[in-house]
């Protein structure tokens, strides 16, 4: 019998202002539940989480405001984009997500939707706290430091 090929992990949208919005303190790998238009969609690679979050509502975790647009072909067993979307976690997990949020002022901010080697649609949460005007000007003054750091060492030799 032959083996299954693995697939590659297939990156299908990442919020790349997330790290410079905020300070992220742990990540976690969740499942997403969706519909089977929703993963067709999903494949073709335009959904966006840039403006999502992640929230609770009765002891589950839901993802709130990822756009996974219509699936073209499905015409009228077609899924609403916008709607909220359950995650697959451990029980232990969510409770750990909920202390934080509710004790400690945190945020569940979605980093990265992927598909994995199996082909599930897994999503990268990440504890953060947000950060502040002044937090942001330092992050941007480290990279622009480190960039001209970089060109200044090149330059010399």
């Amino acid at each position: 019998m032959s083996e299954k090929k693995e697939r590659p992990i297939k990156v299908v949208a990442e919020n790349r202002k997330a790290r410079f919005n905020y300070a992220i303190e742990d990540t976690i790998e969740a499942g997403v539940m969706l519909t089977g238009t929703e993963v067709k969609s999903a494949r073709n690679g335009k959904s966006t989480i840039g403006e999502s979050y992640a929230d609770s509502k009765n002891g589950e975790i839901w993802l709130v405001n990822a756009n996974i647009p219509e699936y073209l072909q499905a015409n009228r067993f077609n899924h609403e984009p916008k709607r909220p979307r359950k995650l697959l976690l451990h029980r232990r997990q969510i409770n750990k997500l909920i202390g934080a949020i509710e004790r400690d002022g945190m945020t569940l901010i979605p980093l990265k939707m992927y598909f994995n080697e199996q082909g599930r649609l897994k999503l990268q949460l990440a504890l953060a706290k947000g950060k502040k005007l002044h937090d942001k000007r330092d992050t941007e003054k480290k990279r622009d430091w480190s960039r001209e750091k970089g060109r200044l060492l090149r330059a010399r030799g």
